[in-house]
């Protein structure tokens, strides 16, 4: 286990806690955490290239003329792809870009995320973090006090004071445990991790 201090918001050291090394000492592999990430990034892209098609221009669906004796093209209505304006023929469709790795890879990926913040020693433990309002000016002071600029903070619970204080700074991100991810732990500096979050951590990936 390793053993972390317990700070509160003025950086002043208020007690120590054991961080489980099933967890938070985990061997650090690159390759299994750029394999998640990749996932993850995937999942999020939108996949919205598409055209109209026949049937989704719109238009009269009456023949233009009549099929035979004019010498021209037996052409349909003015939705034909032939035709200015009309349908196009195999243009792209809105499609899916996300898949999934196995649910243990996942984990997996997880523990060495938190391990590899432990191990360049990015992640502080703070006792509590109450804002008595939603104010910017008080949340920067803090940061400022804990001497961070660039943060990803786990909470145990919803905190509405705390990610309305933290939505106009820059670089700092506040998230439930629940939605604790590998992608947002590598892209932020420093982890901030609410000491009773540390317990709620423990109990999904254990």
């Amino acid at each position: 286990m390793a053993v972390v201090d317990v700070l509160n918001i003025k950086a002043e050291k208020v007690s120590q806690i054991d961080l489980p090394g099933a967890i938070f000492e985990v061997p650090v592999k690159a390759s299994v955490l750029h394999e998640v990430v990749t996932m993850q990034l995937a999942n999020r892209r939108s996949g919205c290239a598409s055209v109209k098609h026949r049937s989704d221009v719109k238009g009269s669906g009456k023949k233009l003329f009549k099929q035979k004796g004019t010498g021209r093209a037996r052409r349909g209505n003015i939705k034909s792809p032939l035709l200015r304006g009309g349908g196009s023929v195999f243009g792209p469709d809105p499609r899916s870009y996300s898949y999934k790795v196995p649910k243990k890879v996942r984990k997996l990926s997880l523990k060495m995320a938190l391990s590899s913040k432990l191990l360049d020693s990015q992640i502080i433990v703070l006792d509590r973090f109450e804002m008595e309002k939603a104010k910017t000016q008080d949340f920067i002071a803090v940061m400022k006090c804990l001497e961070i600029k660039n943060a990803l903070i786990i909470t145990p619970d919803k905190n509405e004071n705390l990610e309305l204080s933290s939505r106009n700074a820059q670089g700092i991100k506040v998230l439930k445990t629940e939605g604790l991810n590998v992608y947002d732990i590598l892209k932020y500096g420093n982890l901030i991790i609410l000491e009773s979050a540390v317990k709620q951590i423990e109990g999904r990936l254990a």
